[in-house]
């Protein structure tokens, strides 16, 4: 009996899931079946007008309408989307927005700075009034529909200030692909409170053209410009010439300015040449520079751009390694200080001026350079005739003269006066540097042992270091200015021309009653023992200033050096 009655209920059990089964397939109405009613616009309505007020940029417009109805009871849910006025179907809007409660209430508030923003990005102006289209968007499984409406809106009556600043286009690193836009450095004010002032280091091609960007994606502000002058949604702006930049953009004064780094040179006490020296660096893309070179001595040093005295970066005070331009730090409410070194040898050198901090590092050059058996001589030929014996100390060779050479003749290193000794060369042309006009110019190269010639890149008279243990050659050459004065600090430095052997001139207006003088800042200073005179002898660290021009005009100035630069003589020709 017990096993009946279980039996009995099973087959219940049964029946009931199969009249239920029965009843959910029938409710379930074939694709195309049942309908989708569209909503109906209450609030705003063409004839609304709205002034957003930048005083309460999170007060809202709200945006309502009457339900829509799916005919078999679906659920229904809605979106706002708005776009430009002619709009029908809103594929890219400009903003889209789900209701409340997961997407099922019919209003939606939106803040005014959200509108403005929108606004902004697709290019409508301050302050002047828009009218935009706007559609309710009901969805309901696979179904939609969408009612439309437009409203008119004036914008804040300032255009909002971006944060952030992104550069992009045909001309910059990122090959015109937004999505890796290159981040801009936001600059402090006085105060350390960030400003609106942002900068970036890195490169451009001659004839494309970049823009800047609030975002990396678009909508955004964009900014073009020309001369100078930013343009909000202006054309590109086109790049003039090819290399590295330190572009710069002022927010509240629109403007925009580029100072072009033909290079960064690491100078100071622990390079070659010491303060007149200047050891290059070398771009390596996306705001960096690094070269390996040899810290000779410990001490404080700089960076400087283009052998710009004008243009320099200072450690700040305080910090490890961080920088900062000498001329900005009291803008942007720093101390600096030269940046301190307590190492020596060979070191990698990396100058960082990407956007998220300017930094320095060094790191060791392993690099393994086989040395080169010091002889026990070291002569200079000059088209196989020996013009110069180095002095010989240890490893090191050097000259303490400055040996005339030329770029029309061949060079070659022998240890044997006669030539038929070890023949040395080089691995490029001497006298070839990126700031060939600065005050103290010096490069070194690696040593090779081997019987080929080497030549200059252009005639100078070159000062030589030549060590077997690295082994490397250095070379050094000075050019000179003639400083022309009535008050010092006003002076005026005309830098003359070289030509062979050790002399220097140059054309140029002089003024009668100023002081004059020889000078290669700050190693060598020529005055005379006859200053009065328009021709004379130099005499370097005694002479006295020259007093010599009575009559304004054009004069063309000449001065030949003895090979040590301590004497020479002088000449003025009106």
């Amino acid at each position: 009996m017990k096993k009946k009655y279980i039996h009995l209920l099973t087959l219940c059990f049964l029946a009931f899931v199969t009249m239920v089964s029965c009843e959910k397939e029938e409710n379930l109405q074939p694709e195309g079946e049942w309908t989708l009613s569209a909503p109906t616009i209450t609030a705003p309505t063409l004839e609304t007008s709205i002034i957003l007020d930048e005083t309460t940029p999170n007060e809202t417009i709200t945006f309502t309408w009457e339900a829509a109805e799916s005919s078999a009871g679906y659920a229904v849910t809605y979106e706002v989307l708005i776009d430009t006025l002619g709009t029908t179907d809103f594929s890219t809007p400009m903003l889209t927005t789900a209701s409340s409660n997961n997407g099922t209430e019919t209003s939606v508030s939106i803040t005014y700075e959200m509108i403005d923003q929108i606004l902004s990005f697709s290019g409508f102006q301050a302050n002047s009034e828009a009218t935009v289209a706007f559609a309710i968007k009901t969805n309901s499984l696979s179904k939609s529909n969408m009612v439309i409406g437009s409203m008119k809106v004036t914008r804040f009556e300032n255009e909002t200030i971006p944060t952030k600043i992104y550069i992009s286009g045909t001309a910059t690193e990122n090959n015109n692909n937004l999505a890796e836009a290159i981040l801009l450095r936001r600059l402090t004010d006085d105060n350390g409170l960030p400003s609106n002032i942002h900068e970036v280091y890195t490169s451009l091609r001659a004839g494309e053209t970049y823009k800047f960007y609030s975002e990396r994606s678009l909508p955004a502000l964009q900014y073009g410009g020309v001369d100078g002058n930013l343009a909000l949604f202006g054309a590109g702006i086109v790049a003039e010439n090819e290399g590295q930049y330190r572009i710069r953009i002022n927010l509240d004064t629109n403007t925009y300015e580029l100072f072009q780094i033909n290079y960064w040179g690491m100078v100071g006490t622990p390079v070659s040449g010491g303060w007149g020296g200047d050891e290059p660096l070398a771009y390596q893309g996306n705001g960096i520079w690094k070269a390996s070179i040899n810290l000779e001595n410990t001490g404080g040093f700089v960076f400087r751009a283009n052998g710009d005295w004008g243009y320099l970066l200072k450690r700040v005070t305080g910090t490890p390694n961080t920088l900062v331009l000498e001329n900005d730090a009291t803008s942007q409410g720093v101390s600096i200080e030269d940046i301190p070194n307590d190492q020596t040898g060979l070191y990698f050198v990396t100058l960082d001026l990407s956007a998220e901090n300017y930094n320095y590092t060094f790191e060791e050059d392993n690099t393994v350079i086989e040395p080169i058996a010091t002889p026990s001589q070291l002569f200079l030929f000059e088209n196989g005739v020996m013009i110069q014996e180095l002095s010989k100390d240890g490893d090191v060779f050097s000259t303490n003269d400055f040996i005339p050479m030329q770029a029309s003749n061949s060079y070659t290193l022998n240890s044997a006066m006669d030539g038929s000794g070890i023949s040395y060369s080089v691995n490029e042309n001497l006298a070839q540097s990126i700031n060939p006009d600065g005050d103290s110019v010096s490069d070194t190269i690696t040593l090779l042992e081997n019987s080929n010639t080497f030549t200059l890149d252009n005639d100078r008279a070159l000062r030589f270091n030549i060590d077997f243990s690295v082994p490397q050659l250095s070379w050094t050459y000075y050019n000179f200015k003639l400083f022309h004065w009535q008050i010092w600090d006003d002076r005026v430095e005309n830098q003359m021309t070289y030509s062979h052997p050790n002399t220097f001139s140059i054309t140029v207006n002089l003024t009668a009653g100023y002081d004059s003088k020889f000078i290669s800042p700050w190693d060598f200073d020529l005055g005379s023992d006859n200053p009065t005179a328009l021709t004379g002898n130099l005499i370097n660290g005694g002479g006295s200033n020259l007093l010599n021009i009575n009559t304004d005009g054009s004069y063309t100035v000449t001065i030949t050096l003895a090979n040590d630069y301590q004497s020479g003589t002088y000449e003025f020709i009106q």
